[in-house]
């Protein structure tokens, strides 16, 4: 048979869309022609392709006209995912190994010069595409790489050590096929992978470990119980970034499916290990960081610091000082927990529900307000500094927390405060409550949504509406103090928002001075 088909994927954002790999062997010139919008790693197959096959002793057909076609066309391609499928294709094509029988099988894998199979991004991307289809197809990929995809419930993965390792099962009847069905579990070359168990996540640091800061870490524990986002002020060396740092450890355990989610987005930008399963990132880019770098682009797009926090913590350290632009692009993400990266050419889609913590300091030198040292800045400065933060970003920020500096008899004699698993429970416990009576965390509420589920006593929207005049709030502002007072209600366990609830949710809205 001349012609040979072979299933794999190519990475569009965090969808795995289908491709066939067409391989046709012809008489006339020798050549080997490789077509489909490939970008120019995929093109690079053909000398790996070639120097394999020879190198593990399988016969390569360079007395043929060799065509291989990526279908569909109009779909770009990248990695060197390909290059075990159009390995394959050209031994079926050629009749070395039975067409047949790679029906029902997909692949992807880059191939060493000597025919060793090397892992590939996104495989997590590729089972839950498989998953998501219920078509009982199974997967072959490279060590490293099958066992992330392993960890997608229902799924049907081998792992394959080198090429000569998936050429064996699929040889001609009659030749010496291993079976299929009946692949080895052990440590040899030809495997299937077992479901991954349940992996205890590496714990997080401690907030025990943070000396004082009550009023910081009761913000901390209103942010963790409803979603939202959160914004520390205070001089230098008061504990702002030890804070952020401890924030994920305060969040309820991932769920199966967003651990998955996370997962996935971290095997397509190549950073997933199976020691973080389960693990809610906290990333934190450099202020140094561009808009592309954070909710990603490139050509192919690829997720940026935004999306690689989804499900997880984003802290931008010295807030003030990223670029403007990069900051303005949080806005979007922030509200609908998902980014569009348009191109001329494509657009991909990545999740990006993050919460936001971010630190900065009052003033450029730090010491705004500070009783142990003079603030040196004038007030031009000063309001050139906060300035740098757009009205309109911190809107979208629910709370506003000042992180004073702490005297050294109280940093030296304080005892330790509660423990993360202590401020965990009271956080499960809220976000349950909210779960259950919404679907939803409070942070997500909309519209009609806010004003049915925070169940707001007379006396407490009598406040809220005469607090919000007076302070000059917009809509977003007020309603995101609501949606905070509603945690703050829930954390209290009390059915209705009351007075108090209302009135400790303003308190996080008043860091920035004049």
């Amino acid at each position: 048979m001349s012609l040979a088909l072979v299933q794999s994927r190519a990475l569009l954002g965090l969808a795995a869309a289908p491709v066939t790999v067409e391989v046709h062997l012809a008489n006339g010139l020798p050549s080997f022609t490789l077509v489909g919008l490939a970008e120019v790693e995929v093109k690079e197959a053909r000398e790996r392709v070639r120097s394999a096959l020879m190198n593990a002793g399988l016969e390569f057909p360079s007395n043929k006209r060799i065509t291989v076609n990526l279908a569909p066309a109009d779909l770009p391609k990248d990695s060197g995912r390909f290059d075990l499928p159009i390995a394959l294709g050209i031994l079926a094509a050629s009749g070395q190994i039975d067409a047949a029988r790679l029906a029902g099988w997909e692949f992807a894998g880059e191939l060493s010069l000597s025919g060793e199979l090397r892992p590939v991004r996104g495989a997590l991307a590729t089972s839950l595409a498989l998953h998501g289809m219920q078509a009982g197809v199974r997967l072959v990929l490279p060590p490293g790489s099958a066992e992330e995809a392993a960890l997608v419930p229902g799924t049907q993965v081998w792992r394959a050590r080198h090429l000569l390792d998936v050429v064996q099962p699929f040889l001609p009847d009659g030749a010496a096929a291993l079976p299929l069905e009946d692949a080895a579990t052990d440590g040899s070359g030809w495997a299937r992978m077992q479901p991954q168990p349940a992996r205890a996540a590496t714990p997080y640091p401690d907030l025990a470990d943070v000396k004082g800061q009550a009023a910081a870490k009761r913000a901390l524990e209103i942010a963790a119980a409803g979603g939202h986002s959160l914004l520390m002020s205070g001089p230098p060396g008061s504990g702002k970034s030890m804070l952020a740092q401890r924030f994920a450890g305060l969040l309820p355990d991932m769920a199966v499916d967003e651990a998955l989610e996370s997962a996935a987005v971290a095997s397509l930008a190549g950073s997933f290990a199976l020691e973080h399963w389960a693990r809610r990132p906290t990333r934190q880019p450099h202020h140094t960081a561009s808009a592309v770098a954070l909710v990603g682009g490139g050509s192919p797009p690829r997720p940026g610091e935004i999306s690689l926090a989804h499900h997880g913590v984003l802290f931008l350290d010295e807030l003030p000082e990223f670029p403007r632009a990069a900051l303005e692009a949080l806005r979007e993400p922030l509200e609908t927990g998902r980014i569009t990266i348009a191109r001329a050419a494509q657009s991909a889609e990545f999740p990006a529900r993050f919460q936001l913590v971010a630190a900065m300091n009052p003033c450029p030198c730090g010491h705004r307000g500070d009783a142990r040292r003079a603030c040196r800045c004038t007030p031009d400065q000063v309001a050139r500094y906060q300035a740098k933060l757009s009205g309109p970003l911190l809107d979208r920020i629910d709370l506003h927390v000042e992180v004073p500096a702490l005297a050294p008899q109280e940093l030296l004699q304080a005892s330790a405060g509660e423990a993360s698993a202590v401020v965990r429970s009271r956080v499960a416990l809220a976000r349950q409550r909210a779960l259950q009576r919404q679907g939803a965390p409070n942070q997500a509420l909309h519209g009609q949504q806010i004003d049915a589920q925070a169940r707001l006593e007379p006396a407490a929207a009598q406040f809220l509406q005469t607090a919000a005049a007076r302070l000059g709030w917009s809509a977003r502002a007020t309603h995101r103090a609501l949606k905070v007072a509603r945690t703050i209600a829930d954390l209290a366990g009390a059915e209705g928002t009351q007075v108090a609830h209302v009135a400790e949710a303003m308190q996080y809205r008043r860091t920035l001075h004049d």
